[in-house]
């Protein structure tokens, strides 16, 4: 992973294996994958920085995806290896944005880019709320801007 030029530095890396569970009719990985891959990568990467669903249960605060944007670039297929690359761009008010950047490791071909626009939200109602102190502690740290 050291050779892949990142768009940004640094990123938090995560490691999938597409699975036959993943490949749809057309023999790729399906988009709706893409999508869950992403979740777990953005929850890996908070719960490294220090965040993970007890702390939002117990702030009852939780960041909620408003808009997400992918983009297609390349099929991925059978026990491909993806390095999902996240990062946070963004942290103010209640919003944030958590980018994505998907290579294949066998030849690091770009397979995937998304952008995720998150908001704030208490949990127990699902309003939109100001990001909490403990957010801005540990989200607000790890913003990364592309230079």
């Amino acid at each position: 992973m050291n050779d892949i030029v990142w768009p940004v530095n640094p990123v938090y890396p995560c490691i999938i294996d597409v699975s036959h569970d993943d490949i749809d009719g057309l023999n790729h990985a399906n988009n709706g994958s893409y999508v869950k891959w992403c979740e777990q990568a953005a929850w890996e990467h908070s719960q490294a920085l220090g965040l993970g669903i007890k702390d939002y249960q117990a702030l009852d605060r939780g960041m909620a995806v408003r808009h997400a944007e992918y983009h297609y670039l390349a099929p991925a297929i059978l026990n491909d290896k993806l390095i999902f690359a996240t990062w946070l761009s963004h942290s103010a008010g209640s919003k944030m944005t958590r980018e994505f950047y998907v290579v294949r490791q066998s030849d690091h071909k770009v397979i995937l880019t998304a952008v995720w626009k998150l908001v704030c939200i208490e949990i127990s109602s699902g309003k939109i709320k100001r990001l909490p102190t403990e957010f801005i502690d540990v989200y607000g740290k790890a913003v990364i801007t592309q230079e």
